[in-house]
């Protein structure tokens, strides 16, 4: 089978122009589209849970994917390589028409696709490194990491329903419930008990 996939973050234009490309291509190449898959997506949703999840769970061996761009597949070098590998791996041949790029189960391709892993793992360690970089320069200037502290306010609304919170745990009412019932997390609640609140 042959598929194409398209996809876009937002707006229809671009997935007409998408289909324009692909059937270009294909029509040069002699190729008939079976499944046009389209997906209007952000670059937020996991991989899995998006159409080309589906389409990566449909494809089998000897079937063709027809794509404009290698950076359609995802927004992350490292998802790139990863949805790349299970193609080859499958045995499914890939076109990148913009691209130029075509993976099949050739050496050249696995070449291509070794350096795209090679770039991956240096795009990775890089990020960890800025990471790691912005944290310092943040803690060396005083600033707090992670998440905050319950705020002043919320600690003294505590206070003012101090006498009812302790009633709630008496009667054994969860921690989770008490939370949920003055609209506070579970760190607030503790620190608001470790602070004497419930002395």
């Amino acid at each position: 089978m042959v598929f194409a996939y398209l996809r876009v973050s937002t707006g229809k234009q671009h997935l007409e122009n998408q289909m324009k490309e692909i059937e270009k291509f294909a029509s040069r190449k002699g190729l008939v589209i079976d499944v046009w898959i389209k997906e209007v997506v952000s670059g937020k949703k996991n991989e899995k849970f998006r159409a080309l999840g589906k389409l990566k769970r449909k494809v089998k061996k000897g079937d063709i994917i027809i794509i404009t761009e290698i950076s359609r597949l995802s927004r992350t070098l490292h998802e790139v390589m990863s949805i790349l590998g299970y193609f080859l791996d499958t045995g499914v041949l890939l076109y990148s028409t913009k691209d130029g790029f075509e993976f099949d189960d050739s050496i050249s391709s696995q070449v291509m696709a070794f350096a795209f892993g090679l770039a991956a793992q240096i795009e990775h360690k890089l990020i960890s490194q800025r990471t790691r970089e912005a944290l310092a320069v943040r803690k060396a200037a005083g600033m707090q990491l992670g998440r905050k502290k319950g705020d002043n306010y919320k600690q003294r609304s505590l206070l003012e329903h101090k006498k009812q919170i302790r009633e709630m745990l008496q009667q054994g009412v969860s921690i989770s419930n008490i939370c949920r019932h003055f609209n506070i997390c579970r760190d607030t609640f503790y620190a608001f008990k470790k602070n004497g609140g419930l002395l």
